[in-house]
């Protein structure tokens, strides 16, 4: 669990939920209501007009129902479960060329046309501080429409006992199975927005996410040694669906490992999770050195977050935003002067648009439309990842789509979209990669990890290590961490899957900005191949 992900988690537990702002415990059969579209309609006209009036060049106000849901699980006993909802509406202008912001859950005419006037006053007292004045690129009106995400099954609308029985059904099947402990919890998200802005754009969207993650470990009560093994569920922007463990979505690794693409079977992975986890207790300590490294993608979408997705927030590149481990190495002289981040074979794409990935949204909090766009093409970096007022930096008419808020209450600014590994082109099975493979490990899940300030130098545990000799996986071992400098390792690719073994990680819980704010992000890839990077044994050696 990363740093960001713990902040989240710090606030479930047996004790009770840590609230977003504004937000309400309701019961679990409210979570499936909506606002009706013309009455939101009708107050963001009220804040358009009130900001017009007084003074503002440019406004766009969201009207959102965030509704989340949570249920903590151990054992035979369930911890915790809540449901919140929060209400209400921001109001963003310019005016005098600066940005105000205000925000309010006085969802009424006179409420709401308060705040826009209040952010009005607001960017006009910033005014007078800012050097240059705000220059926001084209957003083409779009009039009224409507985005929803693909789901067959509504999770917020599955009765709590068949999504408790579910997680304690898993629970026990890894008891059974030799696991000593198992947590187990899920998150729900709905975000029902409402988009207006002076641009002539009204936007109705209905954003649905879901996760069900575990934690089993297994206990040597006569060593008091204990290992765990993480489910290998990707959170996704899907509906309960996600969960049926239709075998459809079973992707089998050479190594027997079970992965998942777009449907999970939350009771074989925990089975698995504790043989695996009773295995690792028996499992050799690695010898440090230099390996070629076989990285599925359940592992290799947190590389991507932190060393490229990061790193490309064009915030971060400017200096802008320096919170939740600083800017960036990859400075925009670096791309003018033609940044190799990868080997030929590397290409990476940003997108809003992936079906199934947490991201996918048809328009963003600024009512730009989504859409891809390519961020190293060939190994070389081509671009960044910009918002409206970002776009004119680099040269850009148009914003890359890539703005969002996690609340009605939070101001809206550059936030990762989807950051993804595109597949190889050439036919390649994973098999095949590993027969290649003369002396490696094979890494499957996220474990722990640490990066600079800059995104430059980094180091990455995992969930399960498996050696490769002389292209056959010989077994288990542990104790494994690599390290890389971001260049070096992207440039160490020397093979990548094809389409065939294209899955989708992500992280649901991710941090940025000061107040901090929360979103959720997927990255894809096929498996793909490093050659000889450094792997360090992670082991305390307590004497």
């Amino acid at each position: 669990m990363d740093r960001r992900d713990f902040l989240a988690f710090a606030g479930y537990g047996a004790a009770g939920l840590i609230l977003p702002h504004g937000s309400r415990v309701i019961a679990a059969e409210a979570l499936h209501s909506t606002l009706d579209v013309a009455v939101k309609k009708s107050l963001a006209d009220a804040a358009l007009g009130a900001a017009r009036d007084a003074g503002a060049s440019y406004t766009d106000v969201r009207i959102g129902r965030y509704l989340q849901q949570s249920i903590i699980t151990r054992e035979d006993k369930v911890e915790n479960i809540v449901s919140t909802e929060s209400t209400g509406a921001g109001v963003r202008v310019v005016a005098n060329g600066a940005w105000g912001f205000a925000a309010t859950n006085d969802l009424t005419s006179d409420g709401i046309a308060r705040a826009a006037r209040q952010a009005t006053a607001i960017a006009k007292a910033n005014a007078r501080l800012q050097a240059s004045p705000v220059q926001l690129a084209a957003a083409p009106a779009v009039g009224e429409v409507s985005w929803r995400t693909s789901i067959r099954r509504n999770a917020m609308a599955v009765p709590i006992r068949d999504k408790v029985e579910l997680l304690l059904d898993a629970n026990a099947a890894a008891a059974q199975a030799g696991a000593s402990f198992m947590a187990s919890r899920m998150f729900l998200v709905n975000e029902q927005k409402y988009f207006a802005s002076t641009d002539g754009s009204y936007i109705d969207q209905d954003v649905h996410r879901i996760w069900a993650p575990f934690t089993v470990t297994a206990l040597d009560k006569a060593s008091g040694k204990f290992r765990t093994r993480d489910g290998l569920s990707a959170p996704m922007g899907m509906g309960y669906e996600y969960l049926d463990g239709q075998p459809s979505g079973r992707v089998v690794a050479p190594n027997g490992v079970v992965n998942y693409r777009d449907s999970y079977d939350m009771r074989e992975d925990a089975i698995a999770a504790a043989r695996q986890a009773r295995e690792k207790l028996k499992a050799p300590s690695v010898k440090p050195g230099k390996y070629d490294l076989v990285l599925d993608p359940t592992h290799l979408f947190l590389t991507i977050h932190e060393s490229v997705g990061h790193p490309l927030e064009l915030d971060r590149v400017l200096g802008y935003e320096a919170n939740y481990a600083g800017t960036s190495f990859a400075t925009l002289d670096k791309w003018k002067e033609g940044l190799q981040y990868g080997s030929q074979r590397v290409n990476f794409f940003a997108d809003k648009v992936q079906p199934g990935s947490l991201g996918a949204v048809g328009y963003d909090d600024e009512g730009v439309k989504t859409g891809r766009w390519d961020l190293v093409r060939d190994g070389m970096l081509v671009d960044y990842q910009a918002t409206r007022d970002q776009a004119h930096i680099l040269g850009q008419d148009a914003s890359d789509g890539c703005c969002y808020a996690d609340s009605w209450s939070s101001v809206q600014f550059q936030r990762m979209p989807n950051v993804s590994l595109a597949a190889g082109k050439d036919r390649l099975s994973v098999a095949d990669m590993v027969k290649d493979v003369e002396n490696g490990i094979y890494i499957h899940g996220r474990g722990s990890y640490s990066i600079d300030q800059q995104r430059y130098n980094a180091q990455f545990g995992g969930q399960l290590f498996y050696e490769i000799k002389n292209g056959r996986i010989t077994g288990m071992v542990e104790d494994v961490a690599y390290q890389m400098r971001t260049p070096e390792f992207w440039n160490a690719c020397s093979a990548i899957c094809d389409e065939r073994d294209y899955r989708l990680g992500g992280s649901f819980f991710d941090g940025k900005g000061q107040p901090g704010q929360v979103s959720a992000v997927s990255h894809g890839s096929s498996t793909a191949r490093f050659d000889g990077v450094n792997v360090i044994n992670t082991a305390r050696n307590l004497g």
